[in-house]
């Protein structure tokens, strides 16, 4: 049997088989490609909002002067932000999966794989994303709050205006780690019937019986997105660093 492909006959070495396969399967391959940075993509942007949003809870702080009404909600805030914390953290995500897609569905929610791994990566990056969140609104000097509050300014519009803007430069880096685990944590997601990457070349692999050539096809896959992607994100971190070839007031001062 003959295979037209750059004039190799019947695949015999494991580069042969990945050429053969590659070309063979390119289409499955390229889709679950791009399935697998639409989960990425889109877990992760969710799963930093939520992560946002729980960081905040966390943070979130009671005076004497507030009502116990108030003190109690933000309590059992903290409590449920917590718990959900130590739960998604503490529990191997292909476990979350199996439990979330098949609990629900004996709930008698009807939820698509793809939903159901998206939901999955979301509350994942959330759980993690909130302690970064938490960190990074932590390393802001407490003197600028009471700056802005002894300006007038209300503690909401401290955390919008000035807290998480500086915050949001302090966790870029870990959110682009966060982007890249997941990018390849979406392999774990083909317990539940997701065909992203991984899932392409198991099924790519059992049908020569050459699953390590189909594996080292997707390692190579996996390798160039995540090269490409740390780049990207190094490029960005540089910009918003800004320029470094600066000269403070009070040096410039001190040499006249």
């Amino acid at each position: 049997m003959k295979y037209a492909f750059l004039g190799i006959e019947d695949p015999q070495t494991s580069i042969e088989w990945m050429v053969y396969l590659t070309n063979k399967y390119f289409k499955m391959f390229i889709d679950g490609t791009k399935l697998t940075l639409y989960i990425a993509i889109l877990g992760t942007l969710l799963g930093f909002v939520l992560g946002y949003v729980i960081g905040i809870i966390q943070d979130t702080k009671t005076g004497q002067g507030d009502n116990v009404v108030k003190k109690l909600f933000v309590r059992l805030l903290k409590i449920l932000a917590g718990a959900y914390v130590e739960i998604f953290r503490d529990t191997p995500m292909i476990v979350q999966a199996m439990i979330i897609y098949y609990g629900l569905r004996q709930l008698g929610f009807d939820m698509q794989p793809v939903a159901a791994g998206i939901l999955v990566t979301v509350l994942n990056t959330g759980a993690y994303m909130a302690e970064t969140v938490r960190a990074g609104i932590g390393s802001i000097d407490i003197g600028q709050r009471e700056g802005a509050w002894a300006m007038g300014m209300s503690p909401m519009k401290t955390m919008l205006y000035i807290v998480l803007p500086q915050a949001f430069k302090n966790i870029i880096p870990e959110m682009a780690n966060t982007f890249l685990t997941n990018l390849k944590m979406t392999s774990v997601l083909n317990v539940i019937a997701v065909q992203e990457l991984f899932m392409a070349a198991k099924t790519v692999g059992g049908n020569y019986y050459k699953y390590f050539e189909s594996y080292l096809v997707i390692a190579v896959i996996y390798f160039v997105l995540c090269f490409v992607f740390n780049k990207l994100f190094n490029f960005m971190e540089k910009k918003l660093k800004g320029r470094n070839d600066y000269a403070l007031a009070v040096e410039y001062m001190d040499n006249q």
